[in-house]
């Protein structure tokens, strides 16, 4: 443990989710003291009064928000919760952004100019979004992925890289402070070749259909996405999804000092995820 580390506490938002969970563990494992804060915790993003308790006392922040990091209500709620948290005598945040999202550079300009000793990890798409979450719950339930990525290749990033790069980024002193850091796996697949990965893993045919963004986007309202999240959304995959992404990122050996974690092997250990 470094003298950056010692007495650090950290609040983990999402600590439910994705990555959330994970930089909480790998948090804990590098000597920090954790503080979650999901709605289980009595923290709620949409209940302002809620943030200062989860706040006050704390000395970093590792900020996900529920909604796209692009979405206004994530600016308006990431901006505000900063600027308080740095009122509360927080020094430290680290914000999970997207690789190549213009729509995201709002969110990420109001976490630098809330007065804190800022990071932005800029990820590519989790792998984690084939075992974990509505995507996951469709490949189980209809036995195949139906997603407007195309023919798009895409370096997917393991989202346990991702909470080592946020964790390093927390307890390297200044290391990374004022920069952003981009992410991404070693290798480009398209959503078909994931898919196929996906499959040999699973012992059974998991196919990709490839959808128009529109109709992911009545998709996702028929699932309960309201209409302007829905709609926001297909916005972003129309932009996103153009193949700006098709590209490799070195942030996870520039700051981890090794090789990011290749799809094979998240495939071989999330098989169970989908099993018939």
């Amino acid at each position: 443990m470094t003298q950056h580390t010692q007495n650090m506490t950290v609040v983990v938002t999402g600590a439910s989710g994705r990555t959330g969970s994970r930089v909480a563990v790998a948090a804990k494992a590098a000597g920090l003291t954790v503080r979650t804060a999901s709605r289980a915790d009595g923290f709620d993003w949409s209940d302002r009064s809620t943030w200062a308790p989860t706040l006050r006392g704390a000395d970093a922040v590792y900020l996900v928000h529920p909604t796209d990091v692009g979405s206004p209500q994530a600016t308006e709620e990431v901006g505000a919760l900063a600027r308080e948290a740095v009122g509360l005598g927080v020094r430290r945040l680290v914000l999970l952004s997207a690789r190549g999202e213009e729509q995201a550079l709002p969110t990420e300009e109001a976490v630098r100019t809330s007065g804190a000793d800022w990071t932005v990890v800029r990820a590519a798409w989790f792998m984690q979004n084939f075992s974990e979450g509505l995507l996951a719950d469709g490949i189980r339930g209809a036995g195949e992925l139906v997603f407007p990525g195309g023919e798009v290749r895409e370096p997917f990033i393991d989202a346990q890289d991702i909470a080592e790069v946020v964790v390093a980024a927390l307890t390297s002193g200044d290391r990374y402070a004022g920069r952003e850091i981009e992410v991404s796996g070693p290798r480009l697949l398209t959503f078909g070749d994931a898919m196929a990965e996906v499959s040999r893993a699973a012992g059974r045919e998991l196919p990709y259909r490839a959808v128009p963004a529109r109709a992911f986007g009545e998709m996702l309202m028929e699932f309960g996405t309201p209409a302007e999240e829905a709609g926001f959304l297909v916005e972003l995959f129309e932009t996103l999804l153009d193949g700006r992404n098709a590209h490799l990122s070195d942030g996870v050996e520039q700051v981890l000092g090794r090789a990011p974690r290749d799809f094979a092997d998240f495939v071989r250990e999330s098989a169970g995820a989908w099993k018939a």
